[in-house]
């Protein structure tokens, strides 16, 4: 009888530990994930190289460019307006980078 007792006891704590344990391991294991794109911004752009790098000499600007932010664009490194339907399906808010020149 004083075996049923303690089961009556402990059973809501460890149901409730086991619980918790399970929630904290599945978040981990999401957080932890690498295999998939969700997180990755570059998706498609030079993926051959450890880091992707544009160098620009402002003295061979015309007066305005636009460059891309969200990595979706077909003519990378320059904006292709491809921002539109990512913000679309994401709810994100990305557009280009625009540098014009000063006005003489």
């Amino acid at each position: 009888m004083d075996n049923v007792k303690s089961v009556g006891v402990y059973l809501p704590w460890v149901t409730t530990v086991a619980a918790v344990s399970v929630a904290i391991y599945l978040t981990l294991k999401q957080r932890g994930r690498r295999d998939s794109d969700e997180g990755t911004v570059n998706r498609t752009v030079q993926k051959d190289n450890p880091k992707v790098v544009h160098t620009f000499d402002i003295e061979d600007l015309d007066k305005k460019a636009v460059y891309c932010r969200c990595w979706r664009s077909k003519k990378f490194p320059y904006c292709d307006g491809s921002h539109n339907s990512h913000n679309e399906a994401t709810g994100d808010n990305v557009g280009p980078l625009i540098i014009q020149r000063r006005g003489n």
